[in-house]
């Protein structure tokens, strides 16, 4: 069951404590208030809340915590939490060789407990939005999109679906397996019932639906160029892999004669209702045409390290006015799971391209909020601290050993190990409690996930 929104006249107050806003200013207060009236922030500013609120249901003494925006996830797969730990030293052609078989199997039973275990690493981790691409869906398999949305609703995390597909299989020169991928007229038939099912494109929504074929060596160039269509008739958004490996760029110039970039503006690819994960081969000539067209980019620094993709070019696409947010990506290649720590991963990272300042503990946060935010088109709702806004926040505890000698609390977040979570908001929902999910159980969770990866290993 869905988790219901708080009546629209409580309050909760928030005060004494640290906040910052990620506005378009960046305002902090070192010492200031939140109320929240039923799901929106009502009020945001320096010291004490107002003395005259009526209906206040619950007042949370701030003191020794930080509040930002719920952070924002903008690439992940959540399928992948029962195939972890698995095809640990290789590049991303021979991981994918390597678990494609086992993807394959998978039904809606197995992806319902997957989800789970993913929204609620997320949600431990600070992230109140996040982003799936699915695009595994074997035959059989049952409603596999339905059993991911109705896992996160459950939980009360706020969630795009994003409706992925290959039909592109090694026969037609792809790397999926012939039986891993599916019809191009079938995909384009489920990918509108999907949107026309569940996207719910009002103020505040719980649920969105993206389009959202794989990648270039798994998809044909019909099936891209058709999804764009549907999607711009239908009104969502497009999401797909780019840019990602070397071996990648190469793999499209060999069957394209083109780069990435440039065989995406072919079929209609670039625009400010697109975002890509990854892109960490772009020249500058590609960084320009994202510039330009307002795509954006779900920066995934753990999963490129993980796979040895290298290091992709943040600090020049911030400059450049490239739309960029932090992904987690899928946890056969980022295990944690957890959206919170690419903030310090992403920043230090970005520092190896050679200069401290390539990317600051401010940028970082940006990056992981308003950033995600921008990316899937839900910067007017979320991403910041701000009147009117909907009140996915995050309120964490740096008053512990591990956080209390750091003068700067923002830094606590972004260069200090991830502090426990004292109170996440989701749509004015504590979803999180002292580090602990509070719609459901955590146990309960992780066995059914234990369970599940055990099952799919033995289906080989």
């Amino acid at each position: 069951m869905a988790v219901q929104p708080p009546p629209a006249d409580q309050r909760i107050v928030i005060e004494n404590v640290a906040i910052a806003t990620v506005d378009a200013n960046d305002t902090e207060y070192a010492r200031g208030h939140v109320v929240i009236l039923g799901n929106k922030i009502e009020s945001v500013g320096d010291g004490p809340a107002p003395q005259w609120l009526d209906n206040v249901v619950r007042r949370i003494n701030g003191e020794g915590h930080l509040i930002t925006p719920g952070l924002v996830n903008t690439h992940h797969h959540f399928y992948q939490w029962i195939t972890r730990g698995l095809a640990q030293d290789s590049i991303l052609f021979d991981w994918l060789v390597a678990l494609y078989p086992t993807w394959a199997r998978i039904d809606d039973k197995l992806v319902h407990a997957a989800s789970q275990g993913s929204a609620a690493a997320l949600l431990k981790s600070g992230c109140t939005t996040a982003s799936d691409h699915h695009y595994v869906f074997p035959q059989g398999g049952g409603d596999i999109l339905g059993a991911s949305i109705e896992a996160v609703q459950e939980l009360g995390l706020r969630f795009t679906a994003l409706r992925g597909s290959m039909d592109r299989s090694k026969k037609d020169g792809g790397l999926p397996p012939d039986h891993a991928v599916e019809k191009t007229e079938d995909i384009l038939i489920a990918s509108e019932a999907a949107v026309d099912k569940w996207h719910d494109s009002s103020f505040g929504s719980m649920l969105q639906v993206a389009i959202a074929p794989c990648s270039p060596f798994s998809v044909s160039t019909d099936l891209l160029k058709q999804s764009a269509e549907l999607a711009r008739r239908k009104g969502v958004r497009l999401h797909t892999h780019g840019s990602e490996t070397a071996e990648e760029e190469e793999f499209c110039k060999q069957l394209f004669g083109m780069g990435p970039t440039d065989y995406f503006e072919s079929t209609g690819w670039l625009g400010e209702d697109v975002w890509m994960a990854h892109c960490v081969h772009m020249n500058d000539s590609d960084i320009a045409k994202f510039a330009e067209t307002g795509t954006g980019v779900a920066h995934c620094p753990s999963s490129n390290a993980r796979l040895a993709a290298g290091i992709a070019r943040v600090p020049d696409m911030i400059k450049a006015g490239v739309p960029v947010g932090l992904g987690v990506d899928g946890t056969a290649s980022n295990e944690s799971g957890e959206l919170g720590t690419e903030l310090r991963n992403a920043l230090l990272i970005n520092r190896l391209h050679g200069y401290p300042t390539a990317l600051t503990g401010r940028q970082a946060l940006r990056l992981g909020t308003m950033g995600g935010a921008r990316v899937l088109g839900r910067q007017n709702e979320i991403g910041s601290v701000e009147v009117g806004k909907l009140a996915d926040l995050a309120l964490w505890k740096i008053d512990g050993i591990m956080h209390s000698s750091i003068a700067d609390p923002v830094a606590a977040l972004t260069l200090g190990a991830l502090p426990p979570l004292a109170t996440l908001f989701v749509n004015g929902n504590a979803v999180v409690e002292n580090n602990t999910l509070t719609t459901v159980n955590e146990d309960q969770i992780a066995l059914a996930c234990k369970r599940a990866a055990q099952e799919l290993a033995s289906r080989g």
